[in-house]
């Protein structure tokens, strides 16, 4: 019986609280909001494209450390702060997401301190 996998790395900006960056169960990963910080929990305090990229890469290295790619996305979810930076938010996750991109939920938030958080599901067949 496959049981689920804990995934973290020190590559990306630690989890806010006890929670692991990714869980592998089955076929699926399930991403951990990503948020615009470093890997010393130190916060991307520049102009909302800065910090959407910075949460962007978090989400793409938590996802290669759990042996995928946010090509193999299946659903993603965005937290803006101010729904002004919905079309900038745009541009960025087509540049992250490509041809291919995954169903998408975005939702304002009262998001403590940064401007974007994300999170997502990706679809990886077992080897």
């Amino acid at each position: 019986m496959a049981r689920k996998k804990i995934v973290n790395t020190p590559d990306a900006a630690p989890p806010g609280g006890p929670y692991s960056h990714a869980v592998v169960a089955g076929d699926f990963v399930y991403l951990a909001g990503a948020t615009p910080h470093r890997t010393d929990r130190s916060l991307v305090d520049g102009p909302f494209p800065e910090q959407a990229r910075a949460t962007f890469e978090n989400l793409a290295t938590v996802a290669k450390a759990a042996g995928s790619s946010l090509a193999d996305a299946v659903q993603a979810r965005v937290y803006l702060r101010d729904l002004d930076d919905f079309q900038a938010m745009n541009g960025i996750f087509a540049e992250y997401f490509g041809d291919e991109p995954p169903v998408r939920t975005t939702i304002q938030a009262d998001l403590p301190g940064f401007d974007i958080e994300i999170d997502a599901v990706l679809y990886r067949p077992a080897d």
